[in-house]
């Protein structure tokens, strides 16, 4: 049925624009197949009638009989419309849809009565080519039309890759003639469920009812920018096999599959034919599998941005489409992802299943556990190994690991971790072996390129990179403080010190503050007076990273994830006052031992917007009564600003500066990472 109301609509365009090309002769045993086809399908033929006088043609659709051998019966599909006025008219000829193309019978006798009509097929008939690109019924889709605030509903009747036909009413005290045909109009497309297309068009041409009219619109463009502009867009591979792409069409309900040209992990590029396309800049397709060879399926919600033509050879011109992702699940991401880094560089894994003892012995022998953290680590040895174990063997979409191997051998390696609502951090950055700056650049530069492909999938909830490092180290602070110096902006890279050391718990339960002294939990007017503090001492990130901005108060849906992943993640705020005064806040994160090796999900931060009057015996007070959450003896906390330590000789062990990432701001990072491995290259 889909077939015959879209060759309906290209014969009526056909005699309107241009007239059909004759094509080859087909053979009547081909064409009997063809009409019980059609028979097969309940579906129709036309019968094509002049009237006598005039040039006007009338055209008729039938329900073709089975048909065995010479002759063929046919039964009217529309009685209403019939006798009376074929009296004034004459047989001109059959028209039977094939594809794109249409098969021309004139036989020469046919016989019509009121039941229907019967010929003798003729030995061969043409096949003709309308060259009109195919158009396509559609059903249940809304149409809003709108033009300087005046806004029309009505229905998508059918389409085209290059325009649309809508029915639009107009409702009292509307009229037609708000609508100005030589000015552009705003087009959406939805159907009960979501917009599925919305773009500037002109109008080409249009009936004249009273109440309702029809609309034939154009596009103004043939490509949209979805995503920021970047300088490194996402590699697109060639794969072999190449997979393809399975939909049902959000306008059409008819399900589609196409070939991919390219992929990356934030879009690809598929090929139709010219004539029978139906992807178009703009449309939105909410569910679309990508099939590997039938091997394996990935699930995305994704958007036409391009259509180009391409011409090869004669009578062979194809479309090609791009679409970008607009979400898909972290584990299908994660699948694509892997596979794309193994297909640009054979020694690239993310999230591969690793054997935990060579992972071990790897953080041993590059000397990222190096003694001191031992000493830390050994007495939880066991419970951190499980951990790791279920990290590294189940790949929970909270986390991501980065390595570069070679002959079996681990020779770099990065993690991330989702521990904030809309930031990754990145750790365990090392490398070992005589190659180790290329292995430890290519985990950075992995790192980069996954972000790149993946922060604007909403499932990922990549908003910001984050790290921490000690800027004494040369290689990291070369790496993230390299890029906050090339970026020059707070607001795409920040670099924020803290002093960082362990806290002692101590079991009295008596300890108290003195008055006026409070420890309570953080208030919305906390944050606010925190946040103003922050844009004065830094400008940067830090708080948007670490949640503790006022609209993120009541937002920990993270730790729900985590628990249902059996993993263990708590965020406390609480804001330490002197009477009325706001003071510090501080943020008590409470997380699997040793899911960071140095404590840093795990700790408490302390925050000071105003240090006048908090002396170290009150801050040390109010660890003492947070440190009752923890269950280890010994807490890892992190001060800022630096100064308020200094002022009040606050002993620490070591600096760390959180290095925050907008990763809108990617391009900066990409182009470091490609700077790092040319001079390694050189």
């Amino acid at each position: 049925m889909e077939n015959e109301r879209q060759f309906y609509r290209l014969i009526d365009e056909s005699t309107e624009d241009e007239r059909p090309i004759k094509g080859k002769d087909v053979r009547k045993k081909h064409l009997i197949n063809k009409l019980n086809y059609i028979n097969f399908q309940d579906g129709t033929i036309l019968i094509n009638f002049k009237h006598v006088k005039y040039d006007h043609i009338i055209s008729l659709k039938v329900k073709p009989l089975p048909c065995l051998e010479d002759e063929l019966e046919c039964a009217w599909a529309e009685t209403d419309k019939l006798h009376k006025q074929l009296a004034f008219y004459k047989f001109k000829n059959i028209l039977v849809p094939c594809d794109q193309k249409i098969l021309l019978i004139k036989p020469d006798e046919i016989g019509i009565n009121e039941k229907g009509v019967s010929f003798i097929l003729p030995e061969t008939c043409y096949q003709v080519d309308s060259r009109k690109l195919r158009r396509h019924s559609c059903k249940g889709i809304k149409a809003q039309l709108i033009q300087n605030s005046a806004l029309f509903y009505g229905d998508l009747i059918d389409f085209s890759t290059t325009s649309f036909r809508i029915e639009v009413t107009a409702i009292p005290p509307q009229t037609f003639q708000w609508i100005d045909p030589e000015s552009p109009v705003n087009l959406i497309f939805s159907n009960e469920d979501e917009m599925l297309y919305s773009g500037e068009c002109r109008i080409l041409k249009q009936t004249f009812g009273q109440k309702t009219r029809e609309y034939v619109i154009e596009p103004l463009g043939y490509q949209i920018r979805r995503f920021k502009p970047k300088e490194f867009r996402s590699t697109r591979q060639e794969l072999i096999p190449s997979p393809n792409i399975i939909f049902r069409h959000p306008f059409t309900k008819k399900k589609t599959n196409l070939k991919v040209v390219d992929l990356s992990g934030s879009g690809f590029s598929v090929e139709e034919d010219k004539y029978n396309a139906v992807l178009f800049p703009g449309l939105i397709i909410s569910e679309l599998e990508i099939n590997f060879a039938n091997s394996f399926n990935i699930k995305c919600k994704a958007q036409v941005v391009y259509r180009k033509i391409v011409e090869e050879e004669e009578n062979n011109n194809w479309a090609k489409c791009g679409l970008a992702l607009l979400d898909m699940d972290m584990e299908d991401h994660g699948r694509l992802s892997e596979l794309l880094h193994q297909a640009k560089n054979r020694n690239s894994y993310i999230s591969n299943i690793v054997d935990m003892e060579d992972l071990w012995n790897f953080f041993f022998e590059s000397g990222f556990i190096y003694p001191k953290k031992y000493a830390f680590l050994q007495a939880n040895k066991e419970t951190i190994k499980e951990t790791y174990k279920k990290i590294y063997t189940q790949n929970p979409h909270i986390a991501r690991h980065f390595i570069y191997q070679d002959k079996g051998r681990i020779l770099g390696h990065l993690a991330m971790l989702r521990f904030y609502e809309n930031a990754w951090l990145l750790h365990h950055h090392a490398a070992s072996g005589s190659d180790s700056n290329r292995a430890g650049v290519s985990v950075l530069d992995q790192v980069g390129r996954f972000s790149n492909a993946s922060h604007g999938l909403y499932s990922t909830h990549m908003d910001y990179l984050i790290c921490y490092f000690r800027p004494e180290n040369k290689f990291p602070n070369r790496v993230f403080g390299g890029v906050a110096r090339d970026i020059k902006d707070p607001k795409g890279c920040s670099l924020d010190t803290f002093v960082y050391f362990h806290y002692q718990k101590k079991l009295n339960s008596e300890l108290h503050l003195p008055e006026p002294w409070r420890l309570i939990k953080t208030e919305h007017e906390d944050l606010a007076e925190l946040e103003t503090f922050y844009e004065h001492e830094s400008g940067g990130l830090m708080l948007d990273a670490l949640d503790i901005k006022p609209g993120m108060i009541d937002c920990d849906e993270l730790s729900k994830e985590y628990q249902v992943l059996g993993f263990k993640r708590e965020k406390h705020l609480f804001s330490l006052k002197n009477d009325v005064n706001l003071k510090a806040v501080i943020m008590a994160n409470i997380s699997d031992v040793g899911l960071n090796m140095s404590e840093l999900t795990n700790c408490i931060k302390v925050v000071v917007p105003d240090s006048d009057g908090l002396s170290k015996d009150i801050l040390y007070l109010a660890l003492s009564l947070l440190s009752k959450k923890f269950e280890q003896h010994e807490i890892t906390v992190l001060i800022y600003p630096v100064n308020y330590t200094e002022i009040h000789s606050i002993p620490y062990e070591k600096l760390y500066q959180l290095w925050v990432l907008n990763t809108q701001y990617g391009d900066h990072y990409y182009r470091h990472m490609k700077k790092l491995l040319r001079g390694i290259d050189s």
